[in-house]
């Protein structure tokens, strides 16, 4: 039988730990019998969760791990803490016997503690993803994407993407079939649509307190659903294009029509979120050109398309 062991470290976020219990204990071969065997390990014979709510019982130690065909890494509440040396040794030399090890949420600084991640792809929960890229710069972190399987390595996104990677694993491991059942008795998709992207709240690149631009980029705001060109925007300005454009680097990261692009999308998500405007009455709405230049843009920007956003966002109070 297939043995999953899941690494429990003080200050263990609940969920991140949870799911992949539920999700593995869940799954079923076709002729009834358990899929995996689950097990609970960690350095100390208890530890503290993420806020303190409770306590948690490893039945096993690290060199559990050894044994194991797949390692799951929860999140912690404070995933920048440097690592025991001894969980690394123990992780690294898992990886060095073929184990797959995959991480949950910001369970993925844990992995990139250990350098297993190094020159390789990986996600973790958008807030946290520029924390990582700038901790660990050898890895290539993708803040868009639900998980990341590089085949030995996977990392996955926030807590309910625990949930996506699992059910791929075991697709990888026991056939669509199998996943399926264990999807249906998550009540989950078997596969969501869209990434990681869709669950970022988009602000726009603020200026700083007492820029000039900030006149400009409120009136902007106001009037991001006209079809305006970048001189109709310098004339309001009161500057040339050239100069309009070094502001807005200079003030917002950005060019003054990617801020106004990013503008119209989240104006798009505000109406598809509390209207039920069609699709075509929302892209003029938000200032795009076409139906079909909305869903290539909102698609580029949010990571799904403006149905299946809908879908899962709008507010049915």
């Amino acid at each position: 039988m297939h043995t999953v062991a899941v690494l429990v470290l003080d200050q263990v976020i609940p969920s991140d730990f949870t799911v992949p219990i539920d999700t593995f204990g869940w799954a079923r071969l076709p002729d009834g019998r358990d899929a995996y065997r689950v097990r609970v390990c960690g350095p100390a014979d208890e530890v503290t969760a993420a806020g303190g709510a409770f306590t948690i019982k490893a039945p096993y130690g690290l060199d559990a791990l050894a044994e194991a065909d797949t390692i799951i890494v929860p999140g912690l509440a404070d995933p920048t803490l440097p690592l025991a040396p001894e969980v690394a040794d123990a992780l690294r030399a898992a990886a060095a016997n073929g184990t797959r090890i995959a991480s949950v949420c910001v369970g993925a600084f844990v992995l990139a503690a250990t350098g297993l991640l190094d020159g390789l792809r990986a996600t973790t929960h958008w807030v946290a993803a520029d924390t990582l890229a700038a901790m660990h710069p050898e890895i290539d972190v993708d803040p868009n994407v639900l998980y990341v399987d590089n085949g030995q390595f996977l990392t996955s996104a926030g807590a309910a993407a625990a949930m996506d990677v699992c059910l791929h694993m075991i697709r990888k491991d026991h056939g669509s079939a199998v996943a399926a059942h264990a999807a249906r008795l998550s009540v989950m998709p078997l596969e969501r649509e869209g990434g990681q992207a869709q669950f970022i709240v988009h602000d726009q690149p603020p200026a700083p307190a007492g820029a000039t631009l900030e006149p400009l980029l409120s009136w902007l705001e106001d009037n991001c659903d006209r079809d305006l060109t970048l001189d109709e925007v310098a004339t309001r300005a009161g500057m040339s294009t050239r100069t309009l454009n070094r502001r807005f680097r200079d003030q917002t990261g950005t060019t003054p029509l990617q801020w106004l692009h990013r503008a119209r999308v989240r104006r798009a998500q505000h109406l598809l979120e509390t209207t039920g405007h069609p699709v075509e009455r929302i892209a003029v709405q938000a200032g795009f050109g076409s139906p079909t230049a909305f869903r290539e843009r909102f698609r580029r920007v949010v990571g799904t398309s403006p149905q299946a956003y809908r879908r899962s966002f709008r507010s049915t109070a």
